[in-house]
């Protein structure tokens, strides 16, 4: 019979996970993983790793050999390393499909309350002043441009989603085709990206290369003015540079669900920032999406159980169960 272990959670209770795997006819151990010793502890005798934040390298691999396959709760993978995992053969997966609109929405939402003034117009009123006026000039939303960068699932979201609410929509993704580009977004690489958005929103995975992808040459690049939105990963935003870049005046305002550390330390200096919005890595969130969100987590388990290979693959194993 297939044990698995449920490294880590953040949900109120685990009884979705405990009901598929039950009817499924397969175990599974629960735990709250903080460091890779922690997964090695309690991953004796599974077959298997469900993991949300716990560290998934090479040290668990090697203490565990009997671990063929780690599902992560999300689309992205960064907790899991990919290079370890191949390096022994063993399976990763995720859910790289839920959640897309929650994401894609959540972007847009920071997005037109920055431009909106609405965080200033919310404290101005709480403080008794009451004009229309009293956070600056507004721009006319229509007349401004989209700028997305990585077009994935959830940044052709948001380009349907911002093509009726901007002037022009613009996107960069140097792993895509020019098919994969719909015509009512135009494709431009990254210099010209920044030189043109008014809004800049951050849609790709954390990798080597996209680690610090918004660092401070970035911004120099970015137009006067401009907003960023990262619903990403934080680590793709170099928040030294950024908080830089506001306090000189470059860039308007940004919008923040993730941040490098999850979560920030105690007065950390974005929280005083009057034209940073945070919130807390948030945007992939509804009940809806959550319950799609474990199901496919789970299911990647139970299918490789069952036939070898999970839903969802990011890296190709070796082994199955028992082999």
């Amino acid at each position: 019979m297939a044990r698995f272990l449920v490294t880590d959670y953040d949900f109120p209770n685990l009884d979705l996970e405990r009901r598929m795997f039950r009817e499924a006819g397969m175990e599974f151990v629960q735990a709250q993983c903080r460091t890779e010793q922690d997964v090695i502890d309690a991953a004796a005798g599974c077959d298997g790793l469900l993991v949300q934040y716990a560290p998934v390298n090479a040290r668990v691999f090697a203490a565990r050999p009997q671990i063929r396959i780690a599902s992560r709760y999300g689309a992205g993978y960064d907790t899991i390393n990919i290079d370890d995992a191949r390096a022994y053969g063993v399976w990763v997966a995720n859910a790289p499909d839920y959640g897309v609109g929650e994401v894609a929405t959540h972007a847009l939402a920071m997005a037109l309350a920055l431009l909106r003034h609405l965080p200033q117009f919310d404290r101005q009123v709480r403080a008794g002043r009451w004009h229309y006026t009293m956070t600056g000039p507004l721009p006319r939303v229509s007349d401004l441009t989209l700028g997305i960068i990585g077009f994935g699932r959830i940044g052709k979201r948001l380009a349907h989603l911002g093509r009726n609410v901007f002037a022009r929509v613009i996107a960069c993704d140097p792993y895509l085709i020019d098919g994969d580009f719909p015509p009512y977004v135009q494709r431009v690489d990254l210099e010209t990206l920044c030189a043109q958005a008014d809004v800049v929103s951050l849609h790709v995975p954390l990798t080597d290369e996209t680690r610090g992808l918004i660092n401070a040459r970035t911004l120099s690049r970015m137009r006067r003015g401009a907003i960023l939105v990262n619903t990403a990963r934080g680590a793709v935003v170099d928040t030294d540079a950024l908080l830089s870049a506001l306090n000189a005046g470059a860039l308007a305002a940004a919008a923040l669900d993730v941040l490098p550390q999850e979560p920030p330390p105690a007065h950390h200096p974005l929280f005083a920032h009057p034209r940073v919005l945070l919130s807390p890595h948030a945007a992939f969130y509804s009940e809806a999406a959550e319950v799609e969100l474990r199901c496919k987590a789970v299911q990647n388990l139970i299918d490789w159980a069952r036939t070898g290979r999970p839903r969802y693959v990011v890296v190709e194993g070796r082994n199955q169960i028992g082999k």
